[in-house]
């Protein structure tokens, strides 16, 4: 009936001034001095305040964000050691001079229909350049490296974590006592009653009917989610494949276009639209699912709060992991990869011609589409996390900011500020999570991604911090001894990213084709790569293009004549024409695919195989409070030994046994203190 409107525990004090009572610790204060400003960036986070001020949930947050950006940094410093051999390599990158001299005036096909004209190689000069930065033998040391700093990472955190549970006296917290608080929300909508085994006390239940029709609408309505981000993927598809032949000919058609086609080839340009918009769906998606998802778990009545938790973890995490990572699992795995051949070529829907990548590959613009995508999330949120809160405290407090303190009270101050809801932790874990699956399962492709997350999450912890202090209310003290179901996800995507990152070094990447032929397919006596780009190039008779494929007459450049250029080249390894088995797969094709899947199985086995025994050899609880926490329960147990013995003593002489030492033997002081125990 609208008497109470809120309830929250107070700040002890204004945040940049100490309170006038002498009594007070100031510990807001204190925080907001020493944690919550940007200049303490290099700073250590004062975790048992925090814990202390919060609570051990939002400590065990900070110190597990503490100890990935610590982390980072050594992922940062070998992801730039391998870029920066990219560029210190960047001049002797034998295939981009042969595309940029003589060897690369060759004809290519058209790569679209009708709109898109025969064009020279060479033109994508400066992008094969630009691909050598990622593509380069670093790149697989890179891959192997990260597969085994996510297992260091992870195994690590969980010493760390056992530490802090031992220093903060949560050893023996069950998470089972949580589990027996039924949410108030279960008991309203649950009118049926039963007796509960443990507690023997008859509470609330939902009929197993109701429960598993909820569960299917649940189902039913978190796919229907699914396939409508697919559905809006599957539009910026279509969205590459037919805007390209309009970039195609609009950078043919001026000068200044054309200038600009020297830098950004159709591929490119393409590329970085479709990530813009692609990005824009993903933050609409994601506003209107984050409601969904909540509506569906509310819907389903979870029975406790970590249930609660729990489910709704899943589900948007399942929805995150398909609307961010979707267009770069298409980049990387599908695009290029079923093109078809000149008077061959596959369609989507039997419309659209399927997309080609450049000439070096498409790593280039999966990097692109991971930088838009990644860099543009992280500014939006910090953005969003830091502006919107201070705006609507702005807002809200603008009547009372020049009152006086004695006239604004310290409720009052408080109560203007926002709100931290029970799911403000849960969006900052999954933000963290969602940046960890883009620098693990992706970074074969983007040395540099590790650098960028370090640097956000440098300003992340700051801006948290500023925002815990000075922007919200203060949340209500919860217990926690680990980060919860956050640890199985993140060892899912640790799993996920050795696989992802070998096949986009097979696959997307142009390495292993490029090693094919330096041991195999070289001329001459001497390893080489001279001729690689002319090797990597099958040839097709024009006259044999269909003219559904042919480019329409004012569409070709000047330089082309038809009488004189009778051959167009294509990304592939196919026989010739004129060959008995023209226009098939060569047996280097097949070479190739071959090293490729033999790379994976390698690359995988060893990778898991190091993974595994780093896991092993690294015990989860650190040898010192393993040995402390015994040491504890050994004298609790033998303090409980003597409390019991001293009780039977007492007994005893009550009774008129006076010689109680020779009563009570050492049989008896053990059956004793197993009835203790």
């Amino acid at each position: 009936n609208g008497t109470y409107t809120s309830v929250f525990p107070l700040h002890d004090c204004r945040y940049w001034k100490r309170a006038r009572d002498p009594a007070c610790e100031n510990e807001r204060y204190t925080l907001y001095r020493q944690w919550a400003r940007f200049t303490c960036f290099y700073k250590e986070q004062p975790l048992n305040l925090i814990r202390k001020y919060y609570g051990e949930k939002i400590g065990i947050y900070f110190a597990w964000l503490g100890f990935y950006t610590e982390m980072l940094f050594f992922a940062a410093i070998v992801g730039l050691i391998c870029f920066l051999y990219g560029a210190f390599t960047y001049h002797d990158n034998v295939s981009s001079q042969e595309i940029c001299n003589d060897a690369g005036n060759i004809t290519m096909c058209p790569l679209c229909d009708k709109k898109c004209s025969f064009w020279m190689l060479n033109t994508t000069c400066e992008s094969s350049w630009h691909s050598h930065l990622f593509d380069n033998e670093a790149t697989v040391f890179f891959a192997i490296f990260m597969g085994i700093w996510v297992t260091l990472f992870l195994e690590f955190w969980k010493r760390r974590q056992a530490r802090l549970e031992y220093e903060w006296d949560l050893v023996d917290f069950e998470e089972e006592q949580q589990q027996l608080q039924l949410r108030p929300e279960y008991e309203t909508k649950c009118t049926r009653r039963k007796l509960n085994r443990i507690t023997q006390e008859q509470e609330p239940y939902l009929p197993l009917t109701s429960k598993y029709a909820r569960y299917c609408l649940s189902g039913a309505t978190v796919l229907f989610w699914l396939m409508l981000i697919i559905a809006c993927i599957i539009g910026v598809i279509v969205y590459r494949l037919a805007v390209y032949a309009a970039f195609a000919s609009l950078m043919k058609g001026t000068k200044e276009l054309r200038l600009v086609g020297s830098f950004m080839t159709p591929q490119i340009a393409t590329s970085v639209t479709a990530s813009c918009i692609n990005f824009v769906i993903i933050m609409i998606l994601n506003f209107m699912y984050e409601r969904v998802a909540i509506w569906v778990t509310d819907m389903e009545i979870p029975r406790t709060h970590m249930e609660y938790e729990n489910r709704l973890t899943i589900k948007m995490f399942m929805f995150q992991f398909v609307n961010y990572y979707s267009s770069c699992f298409y980049v990387a795995f599908f695009k290029g990869k079923f093109v078809g051949y000149p008077g061959n070529y596959t369609y989507m829907f039997g419309k659209f011609r399927n997309e080609e990548c450049d000439t070096g590959g498409c790593l280039i613009e999966l990097t692109t589409q991971l930088v838009i995508v990644m860099v543009g999330k992280q500014v939006w949120g910090n953005i969003q996390e830091a502006l919107v809160p201070w705006l609507w405290n702005w807002w809200g407090s603008r009547k009372a900011r020049g009152h006086p303190e004695s006239l604004y009270s310290r409720w009052e101050q408080d109560h203007d500020l926002q709100c931290f809801g029970q799911l403000g932790l849960f969006y900052e874990y999954l933000e963290m999570v969602i940046q960890f699956g883009f620098i693990t399962l992706f970074v074969a492709s983007f040395p540099l991604a590790p650098l960028l997350a370090l640097f956000n999450n440098i300003l992340e912890i700051r801006v948290d911090a500023w925002k815990f202090t000075t922007q919200f209310r203060r949340p209500v003290a919860a217990k926690a001894h680990s980060i919860g179901a956050w640890q199985e996800i993140l060892n899912g995507v640790a799993i996920m990213s050795v696989v992802t990152n070998a096949f986009i070094v097979s696959f997307t990447s142009d390495m292993i084709p490029r090693l094919v032929y330096y041991y195999a397919y070289h001329p001459g006596s001497e390893p080489s790569m001279n001729g690689y780009i002319n090797n990597s190039l099958s040839v097709f008779e024009i006259s044999r293009l269909p003219p559904q494929n042919m480019p329409d007459a004012d569409e070709n450049p000047e330089w082309f004549n038809n009488t004189t250029i009778t051959t167009c080249r294509y990304r592939d390894y196919r026989y010739p024409p004129g060959h008995e088995k023209e226009y098939q797969h060569s047996m280097q094709f097949w070479h190739i695919l071959a090293a490729k899947l033999a790379f994976i199985i390698i690359m995988e086995h060893v990778v898991f195989l190091v993974k595994f025994f780093v896991a092993w050899l690294i015990p989860d609880v650190p040898a010192d409070v393993k040995a402390r926490v015994k040491r504890e329960r050994y004298l609790t147990q033998e303090y409980l030994q003597n409390y019991e013995l001293d009780r039977l003593k007492k007994t005893l002489q009550g009774n008129g046994c006076h010689d109680t030492d020779a009563f009570i033997t050492s049989t008896e002081r053990h059956e004793v203190l197993s009835e203790v125990l």
